[in-house]
């Protein structure tokens, strides 16, 4: 019995050492970022609005979980996550926060959709409409996020390349624009700009993951 009570003592003191690496918002983040592809650590910086020395903190301990792992290149370390394990642990992290805390569901509902009037569609409606080609799908994410992983047929528009590249969205047909999910705000800036400009334009909500379960369950 004394030996059974180490083993349990041992094993719940490593799920542990999962739970506080997570036990910070900034970390939480970080992690959500990974999910959508590898980044240097001024990548991370950048869209965290952290220091790099914050960032770099961050991931160590994030390293020491396990939670990611990295390589060099040239002058520029690459962040990534473990295990893609991970990136489906943390969409569950999501559910079960939206499920348990009411405020999460609203703060979604109010600020990216009610506060903003923005129509969203659902991926069976844009599966529909993009296999009658009846709308342009636009990846707003960085560059580097549309090549590790995209929804087919999407075209790659950085939100900050949409002013030069306006002329040639066409004129007679709706837009979509995703980005990382429903607390991403690259798609409402890129839909909210494309309307401003006469373009019908709507918001995918979902992820480049979500889409891929979606398509295993249609088939």
């Amino acid at each position: 019995m004394e030996n059974e009570r180490h083993l349990k003592n041992v094993l719940y003191q490593e799920f542990a050492r999962i739970g506080k690496s997570l036990s910070s918002p900034k970390r939480l983040e970080v992690l959500d970022l990974l999910s959508q592809g590898p980044k240097s650590v001024e990548a991370l910086s950048k869209a965290t609005t952290m220091s790099v020395a914050n960032v770099s903190q961050h991931l160590q301990t994030l390293n020491n979980a396990r939670m990611v792992k990295f390589r060099k290149e040239g002058n520029y370390v690459i962040y990534e996550l473990a295990d893609d394990i991970i990136s489906d642990f943390i969409n569950s992290l999501h559910t079960l926060s939206e499920k348990q805390f009411a405020q999460v569901q609203q703060i979604k509902q109010t600020f990216l959709n009610a506060n903003m009037g923005m129509d969203g569609v659902s991926l069976s409606e844009l599966n529909d409409r993009m296999e009658k080609g009846e709308v342009l799908l636009l990846d707003v994410r960085p560059k580097e996020e549309y090549e590790n992983a995209h929804i087919p047929g999407a075209v790659s528009m950085p939100v900050e390349e949409l002013r030069e590249k306006l002329s040639s969205l066409p004129t007679n047909s709706d837009v979509v624009a995703y980005c990382r999910g429903p607390y991403c705000l690259l798609s409402v800036e890129a839909v909210e700009f494309l309307r401003s400009q006469g373009i019908h334009a709507y918001r995918l909500e979902n992820t480049v993951q979500d889409w891929n379960e979606f398509q295993e369950h249609l088939h």
